[in-house]
């Protein structure tokens, strides 16, 4: 992975934003207006701000990192270089696990608003019933995730530019809906009615942000960092291209939800019994046909293809560098990190996540609102390591170029993992246990690669990891004890579940950042890829004489 300006690929400032509106512009707007709404009613709006509000401070300690350590697909990297090759597994497996999984949940979304069209063929993709894809319906997602996979198969320039265009035309799209929906009338007393502005209760609204896809339209900030790397400018690049994009993502999105809750027809939610009863498959076409605005419904269908082919451009380079990185430390086969010498694309490692969202779709990717949910409890799982990476950097790595500096970072970086911890905890039980057993199956990977290589004393390899091990553990139990709102047995009452939670993150946080310093003390980590690597060759330039010296410190 080279980090030298002169062998990066040169994505501009303007891309890099272009990649990460494009992938904040995925599915999530086909589908997270509707499927809020229809969880917690108009507070849905709330939803969106409390989401963009979390995803922004999580992005905010990825950029301090990320422009640190220019890295593509550093994010899979970034728990090796604070904590040691353990941790670096885990969590690398953690975030490869959330992007890879975003290539087939976009060509499910793109096949469910195909059985919005006219055509008799279309109205099989998804059972009218329990409105999950059919095995017509899989197999044509399948066709799909080949077809754009194929995208992303030869150079990153090559991403940009189309990305570029597709976002252009992409985000046109959910603007021209949005005045279109407002136009057909816009019907206020839909915020009031059939239970009020908040009709489930601001738990409701909590869960929301996790299980509504809230997080999973935000999640699109990881492309920027992942691919953040191979800009110009990466100091200046990532963090500008972070608030760049959330913050027009933000103004977007609750413009989404606002259109779509005012549009729905009085008569029709009254129908329905209120919010909980509106379901769409296809939200915003649907309600178009509703509506009877047939140049919106077919505007729609077409963006229903758009969007996830340009989010699904990033997702596919992401999850390539990825599968590289984790190949670099060790713990993937060596293979998978060699690079096409034409294209300069990663082939093995596409190969690889083609494979992988095969995999998921045949086997739990039936519909777009089952497979959200889970796949946004992973990216909250992904998301830890960056707060407390800039906690372990600024104790061990004072003299680390920082071309981007979090500010009230001691105070930032425990609220941020406390705010994260919150999250993973309303992404509801069983969701909870499902992506904490997935994370740490990694562990006992670790140890099989680790032993086979010859490695001798696990313990002390294993002792910056266990903080990741006791902190999943830890949020999973409450999940399953905690109030019957989040999902568990309600033997932990409302309001105590919470604090409970915020109380045990910010302890596993400190813990987290000591396992850190102590890992640097032993060397653990190895030769630092900006102070001590020449990572265009794989060679130290340094014998990792800055751990020894902090392990006298």
């Amino acid at each position: 992975m080279d980090m030298s300006a002169g062998n990066r690929k040169g994505l501009s400032l303007f891309a890099l934003i272009m990649i990460g509106i494009g992938s904040i512009f995925g599915s999530g707007w086909l589908f997270g207006a509707g499927t809020a709404a229809q969880v917690a009613g108009p507070a849905a709006l709330a939803a969106w701000v409390i989401g963009a509000v979390f995803i922004g401070m999580i992005a905010m300690s990825y950029a301090e990192v990320g422009a640190a350590y220019p890295i593509p697909g550093g994010m899979a990297r970034y728990g090796h270089i604070s904590h040691g090759p353990v941790l670096g597994f885990i969590t690398g497996w953690a975030v490869w696990i959330a992007v890879a999984s975003l290539i087939p949940i976009e060509l499910i979304a793109a096949t469910q608003y195909m059985s919005s069209w006219s055509f008799g063929w279309a109205k099989d993709l998804v059972d009218a019933q329990t409105h999950q894809l059919t095995a017509f319906g899989m197999g044509v997602a399948l066709v799909l995730t080949v077809l754009l996979w194929l995208s992303c198969y030869w150079s990153v320039q090559l991403l940009a530019k189309i990305n570029s265009l597709l976002t252009l035309v992409k985000f046109a799209i959910p603007v021209l809906a949005v005045a279109a929906l407002v136009a057909s009338g816009f019907h206020t007393e839909n915020f009031s009615a059939h239970g009020g502005f908040a009709p489930n209760g601001w738990t409701a609204v909590l869960t929301a942000v996790t299980t509504s896809g809230v997080v999973f339209a935000f999640n699109g900030f990881q492309a920027v960092v992942n691919l953040g790397g191979a800009a110009r400018n990466p100091g200046r690049a990532i963090p500008v291209a972070l608030v760049g994009a959330l913050s027009l993502g933000l103004v977007i999105y609750l413009a989404l939800q606002a259109a779509f809750l005012g549009a729905v027809p009085p008569e029709h939610l009254a129908e329905a019994g209120g919010w909980a009863g509106v379901n769409f498959n296809s939200p915003f076409a649907e309600l178009a046909q509703l509506l009877m605005i047939h140049w919106v419904v077919v505007m729609l269908q077409f963006g229903a293809f758009i969007s996830p082919a340009g989010s699904n451009i990033a997702n596919v380079a992401s999850a390539a560098y990825m599968v590289q990185n984790l190949s670099e430390t060790g713990f993937f086969p060596k293979k998978l990190k060699e690079t096409h010498p034409v294209y300069g694309t990663a082939r093995p490692a596409m190969w690889t996540n083609l494979g992988f969202s095969v995999l998921l779709l045949v086997t739990v990717g039936h519909s777009w609102k089952t497979l959200a949910p889970i796949i946004s409890a992973a990216m909250v799982i992904s998301y830890l390591i960056g707060p407390v990476a800039v906690g372990v950097f600024r104790r061990t790595k004072p003299d680390l170029p920082r071309p981007f500096r979090l500010p009230f970072a001691r105070v930032l970086c425990p609220l941020t993992f406390v705010f994260a911890a919150c999250a993973l905890y309303w992404s509801k039980w069983p969701n909870t246990g499902i992506v904490t057993a997935l994370t740490l199956v990694a562990a006992p990977v670790a140890a099989v690669v680790l032993t086979r290589k010859g490695r001798r004393g696990l313990t002390g390899q294993f002792a910056p990891a266990w903080w990741m091990v006791g902190f999943l553990g830890t949020l999973s139990l409450l999940s399953y004890l905690g109030s019957t709102e989040f999902g568990g047995t309600g033997r932990i009452p409302g309001g105590v579940d919470i604090a409970l939670v915020a109380v045990a993150a910010l302890g596993h946080y400190h813990w987290a950042v000591h396992a850190g310093v102590r890992a640097h003390r032993a060397g653990l980590p190895g030769p630092d890829p900006v102070l001590d690597g020449d990572t265009a060759s794989g060679e130290p330039r340094a014998t990792g004489q800055r751990e020894r010296e902090l392990s006298h410190a």
